[in-house]
């Protein structure tokens, strides 16, 4: 496996909460089904910040400057493991994004890598 970019990103939940008081963020970062998501949970903030953090180490891994943030949707698969699903043409054919989150109370955290 050869890997063709990396990306790590931490935000503070308090900024993404407060930055979420504006339903344009909200609307201009994530997609339909990540605020439903988000929205279901009891720490929606939390869940909000590692997705935000999802997105900026997936954009950072492309290496792509211009590439809108709702482009990159973070999905969980059937086994809670999040996933990331892209618009059409936004990843080189054959390569994949594997990634990882983590969050608390204050702080959430992710790392991206794209690989082959």
């Amino acid at each position: 496996m050869k890997i063709y970019g990396t990306g790590i990103d931490i935000v503070e939940v308090s900024r993404i909460k407060k930055l979420l008081g504006n339903n344009k963020f909200r609307s201009r970062v994530f997609t339909e089904s990540e605020i439903g998501y988000c929205e279901s949970k009891k720490k929606k903030y939390e869940h909000y910040a590692v997705r935000f953090a999802a997105k900026e180490s997936v954009w950072k891994a492309l290496g792509k400057g211009g590439v809108a943030l709702k482009s990159i949707e973070i999905k969980n698969d059937a086994t809670g493991q999040p996933r990331v699903t892209m618009k059409r043409g936004l990843l080189d054919k054959g390569h994949k994004v594997i990634i990882t989150l983590s969050h608390t109370g204050n702080y959430a955290v992710a790392h991206a890598m794209v690989v082959d």
